[in-house]
């Protein structure tokens, strides 16, 4: 049976383990739409939890974005694994630091133990502090250069039974 795409706001009670999406949204591209097609073309039965969706203007509420990716972090870590794409800032917001969510989200379930990879593009500010430190402190957490090979990494631990 193929795996759900589970998409914020909604919410979908699945069987199995869940390959939650962290990263950038805001000032990054659309990075999750082609994490999503690598990792259909490598496993279709993987369910994904996707934090990005595209609303109509003032459709956007923040309690409901922030206790959905909430539920599913929480999920993904119970029954599964996170997914972390660093994306590179592609649109400057001055009202906010670029990936501010994702770097406490990191820092959050890294501290917990949660199965994560983590994937760093070309030009993410904060890479090189975090390919120094991130082998030191935790050595079993993989990090990646590509999508491609974050997305494959991430479904190896997503259905890696404990």
């Amino acid at each position: 049976m193929p795996g759900q795409l589970i998409v914020a706001p909604q919410y979908v009670d699945v069987d199995g383990p869940v390959l939650f999406l962290a990263g950038p949204i805001q000032g990054a591209i659309d990075w999750q739409h082609s994490a999503i097609d690598i990792i259909r073309n490598l496993n279709k039965n993987v369910h994904i939890a996707n934090p990005r969706r595209d609303y109509a203007p003032g459709e956007f509420e923040y309690t409901k974005q922030v206790d959905w990716e909430r539920h599913y972090l929480k999920r993904a870590f119970q029954n599964g694994a996170i997914m972390f794409w660093l994306a590179k800032e592609a649109e400057h917001r001055c009202d906010r630091a670029y990936a501010q969510t994702t770097r406490f989200e990191l820092g959050e379930l890294l501290g917990k133990g949660a199965k994560i990879v983590v994937g760093i593009e070309e030009g993410y500010t904060g890479a090189k502090y975090l390919r120094h430190v991130l082998p030191k402190e935790y050595p079993e957490v993989p990090i990646c250069e590509s999508l491609e090979e974050t997305c494959r990494k991430a479904i190896e631990l997503c259905l890696l039974k404990d």
